[in-house]
C-alpha cells in the first residue's frame, strides 16, 4: 500500500484510486520506498500511479527542498529519491552538488520539464543519470529499475574489489612465507644455482636437471627486460619488482613475480644477483576472473551495464576524434514476466540466455552485446549507421523468431546513432529508448531513430 506523507505529518493513506496498490498478484510485487522532492503533489501522485502500473508496491514521502530532504533522510532511508528539476529552491550546480552529498548511495532520478542536451548533461555529471520528462511520466518507472540496477551492479563491483583487495593480501603474505623459490646468477644474467622450491615450481626432480635443461635450451630461466630494469647506484643495485613467464618442463606457463638484490665480493666488486621467485600464476588468473565478472552479467556472460557505460563513452570520443559514426541498439524481450508466471523463472532465465546467445552471434568481433538488467539488452556497433543498425536489429528479430525452443520469444528495439542522434552517454540512450518506445506502441513521443 502506498502512502504519502510531509515530513511533521502522520503518514496516511492516499485515495485508494490514487495509490493503493494491493491486487490478487500483490505478492509478485516488489516493494519501493520513495521520497519525493517535489512542490506539485498531482505531479507526485502521476508518478506513484505509473509506478503503480509497473508492478511496484509504493512506500512514499514527500519533502519540499534539500533541508527538509537531509532531515528526511536521517530518520528514514529510501530505495530511491525522485526529485523535481528544475526547481526555484535550488540555486545552480552548487545544490546538486549538496544533493549528491546528502543522497550518498541512495539512486536520484530527476522528474524534468523538457530540457535540452546541455541541461540533460549537467543532471549525469552530477549524480541524475537516470530521469524522466514530465510530458512523458510512463518513462519514470524504466528510470527507477535502471537506476536500482545500477546501484546493485555498484554494490556487486564494491564486492569483486574486496575480493581482489583479499587476493592481494593473499599474494602478500605469500612473498613472506619461506615457500618462496631462490636463485643466484651471475654478472650476466646466467642462472648458477637455484633452491628446491623453485625446482618444484617448474616441474623438474633435481636442480641438477633443471640448470642443465636451462643451459642446453636457454629457455627456462631468464630476467628477460628485467635485466633492463635493474636498480644502479653507488652501494647496490636491485632487481624489480618484475613479472616474468617462464616455461615448465611440461611446456605450461608459469607466471613470476621477481624481486632481487645485487651480490658483492670481499673487494666490494659487483658478482651477480640473488632473486626471489614467486609463483603468481593463480594469483594472477584470479585476479583476471574477478576483472571480467565486474564487467560481466552473471546469468548471460554478456558485459553488463558498466562495462556498457564504458565502451559508450569510448566510442564516443573515438566518434569525435575520427568524426566516424557509430550505433546503439537497444532491445527489450516482450513478455518475460507472462513466461515466468506461465513457465517458471528458470525458463524465463533460460529466455534471457537465448536472447543473449543471438546477440552473441550477430555481434562482430569489434560489437559490444550487453545485459543492462531485467529484459533490457543493448548491442554497441562501432562504423555503423543507423540503416545497417536497423537489419541488425531485423536480423536478430528474425533469429528469434525462428528458434524452435519453445516459449517464442520476441524483442523490441530501438536505434540511435553517434553524432547524428546524440554525442553524449545519457542523450544517446535516451534517444535509442525514445526509438524503442516507439516501437513497443507505449506513449509515443519523438524518437529520431528506429526500425521504422
Amino acid at each position: 500500500m502506498a502512502s504519502i506523507s510531509r515530513p511533521g505529518q502522520n503518514a496516511v493513506e492516499c485515495d485508494p484510486r490514487n495509490v493503493r496498490l494491493e491486487s490478487p498478484a500483490s505478492h509478485r510485487r516488489r516493494s519501493l520506498r520513495v521520497l519525493f522532492i517535489h512542490r506539485d503533489a498531482d505531479a507526485v501522485d502521476c508518478c506513484v500511479e505509473e509506478l503503480k502500473k509497473a508492478q511496484f508496491t509504493v512506500s512514499a514521502d514527500v519533502v519540499l527542498n534539500l533541508a527538509q530532504c537531509a532531515e528526511q533522510l536521517r530518520v528514514q532511508s529510501y530505495d530511491v529519491v525522485v526529485a523535481e528539476y528544475p526547481s526555484p529552491s535550488w540555486k545552480g550546480l552548487k545544490t546538486l552538488q549538496l544533493l549528491d552529498q546528502a543522497l550518498r548511495e541512495i539512486p536520484l532520478v530527476f522528474v524534468t520539464a523538457a530540457i535540452g542536451s546541455e541541461s540533460i548533461a549537467e543532471l549525469t555529471t552530477h549524480g541524475a543519470f537516470d530521469y524522466a520528462e514530465r510530458e512523458h511520466i510512463a518513462q519514470l518507472p524504466m528510470a527507477v529499475r535502471r537506476a536500482l540496477n545500477e546501484k546493485r551492479l555498484r554494490a556487486e563491483l564494491e564486492e569483486a574489489g574486496k575480493a581482489l583487495r583479499h587476493s592481494q593480501s593473499l599474494y602478500r603474505a605469500l612473498v613472506d612465507n619461506p615457500a618462496y623459490g631462490i636463485c643466484q646468477c651471475d654478472a650476466e644474467g646466467k642462472f648458477l644455482d637455484v633452491n628446491q622450491a623453485l625446482v618444484t615450481m617448474l616441474g623438474y626432480a633435481t636442480k641438477e636437471e633443471l640448470l642443465a635443461a636451462n643451459d642446453a635450451f636457454e629457455i627456462v630461466l631468464n630476467l628477460g627486460p628485467g635485466m633492463a630494469l635493474v636498480g644502479r647506484s653507488d652501494e647496490t643495485m636491485r632487481v624489480g619488482p618484475i613479472e616474468l613467464e617462464w616455461k615448465r618442463k611440461n611446456a605450461t606457463i608459469l607466471k613470476v613475480g621477481l624481486s632481487g638484490r645485487g651480490v658483492y665480493d670481499d673487494r666490494g666488486e659487483f658478482v651477480g644477483y640473488e632473486i626471489i621467485v614467486v609463483d603468481i600464476t593463480e594469483q594472477r588468473a584470479l585476479e583476471d576472473h574477478l576483472r571480467r565478472q565486474a564487467l560481466s552479467d552473471s546469468l548471460t556472460g554478456l558485459a553488463n551495464h558498466r562495462r556498457l557505460f564504458e565502451v559508450l563513452q569510448a566510442e564516443i570520443f573515438r566518434s569525435q576524434r575520427t568524426e566516424r559514426e557509430f550505433s546503439l541498439l537497444l532491445l527489450d524481450l516482450n513478455g518475460l514476466k507472462e513466461i515466468n508466471d506461465r513457465y517458471g523463472h528458470q525458463a524465463g532465465d533460460r529466455a534471457l540466455c537465448r536472447l543473449a546467445h543471438v546477440l552473441a552471434d550477430c555481434c562482430r568481433s569489434i560489437d559490444t552485446a550487453a545485459r543492462q538488467g531485467g529484459d533490457e539488452f543493448a548491442l554497441v556497433l562501432p562504423e555503423t549507421g543507423a540503416a545497417a543498425a536497423a537489419l541488425v536489429g531485423r536480423r536478430i528479430c528474425d533469429l528469434l523468431a525462428k528458434d524452435a525452443e519453445e516459449p517464442t520469444l520476441s524483442v523490441s528495439v530501438g536505434v540511435a546513432c553517434c553524432p547524428k542522434d546524440a554525442d553524449t552517454v545519457g542523450t544517446l540512450l535516451y534517444a535509442a529508448d525514445s526509438a524503442l518506445y516507439a516501437m513497443k506502441g507505449k506513449q509515443p513521443r519523438v524518437a529520431r531513430a528506429g526500425l521504422g
